[in-house]
């Protein structure tokens, strides 16, 4: 079960609280706009009201005046100024009744709210009045002009955070693709460089424990390698010596003795030949896959021949590969052998090299005795025998050409034949 992506709560986090922060922001804008611009309005009733005077009532005519063609009559400012009691001006829509209250007000007229401002000046009362539908209207055009910006700056806000997001993540990206592409013999730690201060010590924990790992395969090798060198001497002495060994009186004693010095040497070249295929690779060279497996064909033709196996092949591709010839050899042989030994007296061998699908193939098909169910998840584990008890073998013929198709980027599958025939079908899927 994977873990919440860090990019995504990272991102989503970051949404929230930009979203938190320009809602917050625009309803602070909104308010002090609305608010400014009605502090600015009330500043114009108080200037009108201080510069109205007696000039006013003498120019009625101008006042009469019909409005300018883009002016809107409804935000003209009414005024009404009384003399001793007296009407000297009164604009349509105003009440004639002179306010008890100075300063500022919001009456209702003519079935409308106003905003107001009064004052006196000895005899002379002069109210100025605008209509408040108005003054919402100019309040809120400028709230709005304040609270755009804001609704811009967030989503460009949150791409901009995403966008840096990406490139100190993508760092992380490059280690991981580091990480995954190392084969199993890489020695060299992870690179250290652009990797970020919080990721540091992690990446320097996993070095430590590639070198931990990496100081334990090395010992396994050893190990293995010199136990196997250790072995094979006494081994030869053996052999050396039950040759000049007389025959005892034991019926079959000395076949059986031989058959168990072979077993056993068979199990030293093979535990041999698996240290150094989990060390460093050999050398490459070109190929000729064709001309490889026939040569192993005819190597094993003897053999099949004594057992009264049909063995037969079929090259319809011309296949060149670039690997160490002894490592794609032991390949080929091991899956060759395996073929012949579980196949009976009487069985078929069938060899093949061609196309499947757009690949080149190289598959071995048997009549043998095929594998038990429930065996295909340890195949390729090291010492594991599918094979009946009766038949000689290692267990480890089969790891040790996933190995080699490992290491080479090849495709092997080893399953029951699906052709209605018993036995086993084994298939190397070249590179494309």
């Amino acid at each position: 079960m994977s873990g919440a992506s860090l990019r995504r709560t990272a991102l989503g986090w970051m949404t929230a609280l930009l979203a938190g922060i320009g809602i917050a922001a625009m309803i602070a804008a909104y308010l002090l706009a609305r608010s400014e611009a009605a502090d600015f309005l009330d500043g114009q009733l108080r200037q009108v009201a201080l510069n109205a005077g007696p000039g006013l009532a003498d120019e009625q005519s101008a006042a009469q005046a019909p409005p300018a063609a883009d002016e809107d009559p409804e935000d003209q400012i009414a005024v009404t100024i009384w003399q001793d009691g007296r009407i000297l001006r009164n604009d349509p829509g105003m009440d004639t009744q002179r306010p008890e209250r100075l300063g500022y007000a919001d009456p209702v007229m003519g079935g409308e709210t106003w905003r107001t401002y009064t004052r006196a000046a000895g005899a002379l009362t002069v109210r100025v009045a605008q209509r408040d539908v108005v003054r919402v209207e100019f309040a809120r055009t400028a709230a709005f002009g304040a609270v755009t910006p804001l609704l811009l700056l967030v989503p460009l806000s949150w791409l901009v955070v995403g966008w840096a997001m990406n490139r100190v993540l993508g760092r992380l990206d490059v280690l991981v693709r580091d990480l995954a592409g190392r084969s199993v013999s890489a020695t060299t730690p992870l690179p250290m460089q652009d990797v970020p201060v919080e990721v540091a010590p992690l990446v320097g924990a996993m070095n430590g424990l590639i070198g931990r790992l990496q100081a334990a395969l090395d010992a396994q090798r050893r190990f293995v390698a010199d136990a196997a060198h250790e072995l094979r001497t006494p081994l030869a002495a053996m052999h050396a010596q039950i040759d000049v060994l007389p025959a005892s009186g034991i019926p079959g004693s000395r076949d059986a003795l031989v058959a168990g010095l072979r077993r056993a040497s068979r199990l030293v070249d093979q535990l041999l030949r698996l240290a150094r295929l989990d060390g460093q690779e050999g050398v490459a060279e070109r190929i000729d896959l064709a001309s490889l497996l026939l040569d192993c064909v005819g190597d094993h033709a003897v053999l099949a021949q004594a057992n009264d196996i049909d063995l037969c092949v079929a090259v319809t591709a011309s296949v060149m590969l670039h690997a160490p010839a002894d490592e794609i050899r032991t390949l080929v042989v091991t899956l060759l052998d395996n073929a012949l030994r579980y196949t009976a007296a009487g069985g078929e061998v069938d060899v093949s090299l061609g196309q499947e699908a757009g690949r080149h193939v190289l598959a071995m098909r048997d009549t043998g005795c095929g594998l038990p169910p429930g065996c295909e998840a340890r195949l390729f584990d090291r010492f594991y025998r599918a094979a009946p008890p009766d038949i000689e073998g290692t267990g480890l013929g089969l790891a040790i050409a996933r190995r080699i198709a490992e290491r080479h980027g090849l495709g092997l599958t080893v399953e029951n034949r699906r052709d209605g025939r018993q036995g086993v079908l084994a298939r190397i899927v070249l590179p494309a």
